[in-house]
């Protein structure tokens, strides 16, 4: 059956690619610029961009263009939806929903663009929410009603070895309060209200991420949630840091494992660590931290 309602993301929402295809829903790129070369992040390999931050090639990231969305949304328009919910990166992280509406404006079928206020898999979670209320034939509302209510209930929990790489590309948010920390002092960062904020800061790398799997504990309860681990250029650590979480919360509906959009590993810096804990639509009471 034909769904009404097609769904469209930002490869920052970092859902692995199978999982997007299952799912039905499409993903525009980011554009990533390593030196002199620009592409779209997907076409650039993970270990070209940690090469190039280590030896201090520039670095560079910017929002698709308008064109990219408009034809994206004419694919989905040509295929007979009846109307496109977008879904996208906290606009105050990036620019990418001003191309989104800029290209909303000139396709005829109606396209609803979202800011969810947040990124990585916090988003990813709100577009799976998404794309199950169109795959089972609601419309436009039931849509964006889901999505936005996991970008309301979902806490997104990250760790970085350094907060060197959010300050220089401009994303530090709030957390810019941690700056001048003695390095062996690490630090947990949340996203609250479309920005990055501190959570937390400690004496070592294994404190912190102790802390880290804590707080996911601590959120869940005993819930029905979705978790995802994420990671950048950290694949030993997200592994562990997945089974932990596995062991301590049973009542996970699904856990996803994956490498962050290497947009957001930019400014996160190797070595980050992210956890993302989203209570599924039957609770509507999320605990805080």
């Amino acid at each position: 059956m034909q769904r009404r309602v097609a769904v469209v993301t930002d490869s920052t929402a970092d859902l692995p690619r199978e999982l997007a295809s299952r799912l039905g829903v499409s993903v525009v790129q980011l554009q990533l610029q390593v030196g002199r070369t620009w592409n779209e992040e997907l076409r650039v390999p993970t270990e070209q961009v940690v090469g190039a931050m280590y030896h201090d090639i520039p670095v560079t990231t910017a929002p698709p263009k308008p064109e990219t969305f408009f034809w994206a949304y004419q694919d989905l328009a040509y295929r007979g939806h009846e109307a496109i919910v977008s879904l996208h990166i906290s606009s105050r992280m990036s620019e990418t929903i001003k191309a989104a509406r800029q290209a909303a404006q000139q396709v005829r079928t109606p396209v609803y663009v979202v800011d969810s206020l947040t990124t990585a898999m916090s988003l990813g979670w709100a577009v799976v929410a998404a794309a199950e209320a169109a795959e089972a034939g609601g419309d436009v509302a039931a849509v964006i009603g889901a999505a936005q209510q996991r970008c309301r209930d979902t806490i997104q929990l990250l760790y970085v070895d350094t907060l060197e790489y959010l300050r220089r590309g401009g994303r530090i948010g709030a957390a810019r309060a941690l700056l001048g920390t003695a390095l062996s002092i690490k630090p947990l960062l949340t996203v609250e209200e479309g920005e990055v904020a501190p959570l937390d800061q400690f004496r070592g790398a294994e404190r912190a991420v102790k802390k880290l799997v804590e707080f996911a504990v601590k959120n869940a309860g005993k819930r029905p949630v979705d978790i995802a681990v994420e990671h950048f250029a950290a694949p030993e650590q997200a592994e562990a840091l997945l089974h932990r979480l596995r062991k301590k919360i049973p009542n996970a509906r699904e856990f996803v494992a994956t490498q962050t959009s290497t947009i957001i590993g930019i400014h996160v810096g190797p070595g980050a660590l992210g956890v993302s804990v989203s209570p599924l639509a039957t609770d509507r009471t999320p605990s805080r931290i």
